[in-house]
């Protein structure tokens, strides 16, 4: 791993704490409404990440020597890191992985506010309640990731990456067999 590489990876575990930081707000503000269990994992899909994320993820399983339970490839898109309706990298997960399920703003393409929540987690909540102060702004983090994701694949001396590139969460589970 590169200095870059670290640096890239220390920027990244301060934004995950910012998210963490409020992600708990959210949690704490919304536990009357919050359903998300072990066990419940109907949003557990494969997905894309950001190469930052991708590789940060994959540096930490390594590092602490975690060798997750990896279940099979799906065709129907579940998550490879799903085993018995477990998360089996939970303390490394995606920050898609983390903010799901709560109430998330964001605009849309048309550049208009749009409210994502957990059809399960918000069955007798007044969506008119949702403001500003009580959602997540899902593009601002998505806008800061995004940013130090450019940082990041401009450190590959191959241009390996392009700025609105995506790994599939799954290729984790190659690089993982690698080893």
């Amino acid at each position: 791993m590169t200095k870059t590489d670290r640096v890239q990876f220390l920027k990244y575990k301060i934004l995950l704490n910012e998210i963490q930081k409020q992600i708990a707000i959210q949690e704490e503000m919304h536990y009357k409404h919050m359903k998300c269990r072990n066990g419940c994992d109907l949003c557990c899909i494969d997905f894309n990440i950001f190469p930052v994320e991708f590789y940060f993820i994959l540096n930490e399983l390594k590092k602490k020597n975690i060798e997750p339970e990896i279940g099979q490839d799906s065709p129907n898109e579940i998550c490879v890191f799903l085993k018995n309706s477990s998360c089996t990298i939970y303390q490394q997960r995606p920050i898609m992985c983390r903010t799901h399920g709560l109430p998330l703003v964001y605009a849309n393409d048309n550049g208009e506010f749009e409210l994502s929540a957990c059809e399960f987690n918000f069955t007798d909540f007044d969506f008119d309640g949702f403001t500003q102060e009580n959602t997540l702004p899902q593009d601002k983090y998505n806008s800061k990731l995004f940013l130090l994701n450019r940082k990041f694949i401009a450190g590959f001396q191959d241009k390996k990456y392009g700025e609105l590139d995506l790994i599939p969460l799954k290729e984790l589970r190659r690089h993982l067999l690698k080893t």
